[in-house]
């Protein structure tokens, strides 16, 4: 019989990491416009990150494969590998993001260079990733604190909006990575 480890925190009132988690939520996507729009702010002459979109793609392959072998477990009840696989989801989903602020910081937007309906496809893909990734952060971390403080109820409610969520952003980041690598200089 599998026996479920406790938490890292106890069921109970946590405010201030409630408090918390609502700010990283808003700060992170508030530092991702700030290095869209800012790009020079930050450059660091010389950095080698050219590579890094290549990786951030197959580190969001990686996430939405531990997204969906994670769901697959709970849906077998198989509480110990669901939530190693979703917490390797999210270790791998947080290299993505230092590695997407990291090339963001030292590198400008590439433009698209498509034409005619792929243009309109891109585009759709890429507003809808970019406002759902916005999204993702708090429903990710808000997800990880019910689990971790054992509000399960919670915990499946929200999940059942942050798994198709996340897993989408997961693959569109992919998608959106493939169409536009032509165009990197």
């Amino acid at each position: 019989m599998t026996t479920i480890s406790k938490p890292t925190l106890e069921p109970g009132d946590y405010t201030k990491y409630k408090v918390t988690l609502g700010i990283l939520a808003a700060a992170v996507p508030l530092v991702v416009a700030v290095l869209y729009y800012f790009p020079e702010t930050f450059r660091i002459p010389g950095a080698q990150v050219k590579f890094l979109p290549a990786l951030n793609a197959v580190l969001n392959s990686l996430t939405a494969i531990c997204l969906v072998v994670g769901y697959i477990f709970i849906r077998n009840k198989q509480v110990l590998q669901h939530r190693a696989m979703m917490g390797t989801a999210f270790l791998i989903s947080s290299l993505f993001l230092i590695s997407y602020v990291v090339y963001h910081s030292q590198e400008a937007s590439t433009k698209f260079g498509g034409e005619g309906v792929i243009r309109y496809v891109y585009f759709f893909l890429l507003l809808t990733h970019i406002t759902l990734a916005i999204v993702t952060v708090g429903l990710v971390l808000f997800t990880l604190y019910f689990a971790l403080t054992q509000q399960f109820e919670k915990h499946r409610r929200i999940a059942r909006w942050t798994f198709p969520v996340w897993l989408y952003v997961s693959v569109t980041g992919v998608i959106v990575y493939f169409m536009i690598s032509p165009y990197y200089t």
